[in-house]
């Protein structure tokens, strides 16, 4: 690959017509200038330049060089300024995904701002379940992900990646009230173990929770309903078809619906993070996490970075 130095002192040479001029701008002595330019005739294998005791010309081979020369500096100037526009988020893009149940109310919301923020950076945005979109952040198909996960559950691969906790939300049990006692508030999950069950639509990956978190109670739950939709599941609870696994957060007051404390397993939880690259300090990642940290959930339980991890 050419010397761009060397490249340099050849279209300097070309601006100021001598050697002695070419060394001036770039701060070297006229010996020293003149030295770089032979180099760059042996390193090519051909004349640039017709030497005499008063002047040096250009040979047809060293004019054409100049021309792409031109060309080669305008694409650097090009991309130097290219860059310091992505640092300064008035260039670039980031690429975003998120699970179905965040994208309304947090994501999409803060992706707006991020544009009032930064118009000149592009955006995409997909929606992905953690076990897609977790590997296409850390394989570089993705920027960031709003990714979720289970407390006592195994922890996903985090190699080569980072995660900011966004909210800690419990887990409780939704039951139509006459499957609820006078008085409870709390219940284990083996106590339901003979009740038909509704969960969310895949039977595997991080979706998988309800038929991993019971299988570790001793038993298989019967799973008769699918959904993703967290108001589809409580309608269903409410018409009395079954008890779901839902985050507190979605717990809201419904007629035909009674919540209730999972007492055991104890430290049932549903995690929300931003995940990234471990490696990637993109501006406009770090400013859309922050962005995501600060509309957040309110009230929460946050516990920072991490990093690392062990495969699920």
């Amino acid at each position: 690959m050419l010397n761009t130095r060397r490249l340099s002192l050849l279209r300097d040479l070309v601006r100021t017509g001598t050697i002695a001029g070419a060394a001036q701008l770039a701060g070297c002595t006229p010996s020293a200038a003149s030295q770089q330019l032979s180099a760059l005739e042996q390193e090519l294998g051909i004349a640039l330049l017709e030497r005499s005791t008063r002047s040096v010309r250009l040979t047809d081979a060293g004019r054409v060089l100049v021309e792409h020369a031109h060309r080669v500096f305008a694409e650097l100037d090009a991309a130097e300024a290219a860059v310091h526009a992505v640092a300064g988020l008035r260039g670039g893009r980031i690429r975003v995904a998120a699970f179905n149940s965040v994208a309304t109310g947090l994501v999409v919301p803060a992706l707006m701002a991020f544009r009032q923020r930064h118009k000149d950076v592009r955006m995409t945005f997909t929606e992905a379940e953690p076990e897609l979109s977790m590997p296409a952040v850390a394989n570089g198909d993705l920027d960031l992900a709003v990714t979720h996960e289970y407390g006592r559950l195994p922890k996903p691969d985090l190699r080569g990646l980072r995660q900011v906790l966004l909210h800690r939300d419990r887990l409780v049990l939704a039951v139509p009230p006459h499957l609820q006692r006078a008085g409870q508030i709390s219940a284990r999950l083996q106590d339901y173990a003979e009740a038909t069950w509704l969960s969310a639509l895949p039977s595997s990956g991080f979706q998988a929770a309800t038929e991993l978190l019971c299988r570790a109670e001793g038993f298989e739950p019967d799973i008769a309903f699918r959904t993703d939709q967290y108001d589809i599941l409580l309608l269903l609870v409410a018409a009395d078809f079954g008890v779901a696994l839902v985050p507190a957060l979605a717990a809201v007051p419904r007629s035909g619906v009674a919540y209730l404390e999972v007492s055991q397993p104890a430290g049932l939880t549903h995690d929300i993070h931003v995940t990234m690259r471990d490696a990637d300090s993109s501006p406009a990642v770090e400013a859309l996490t922050a962005l995501l940290v600060q509309r957040g959930f309110g009230d929460d339980d946050r516990s920072g970075d991490r990093s690392g991890g062990a495969r699920r």
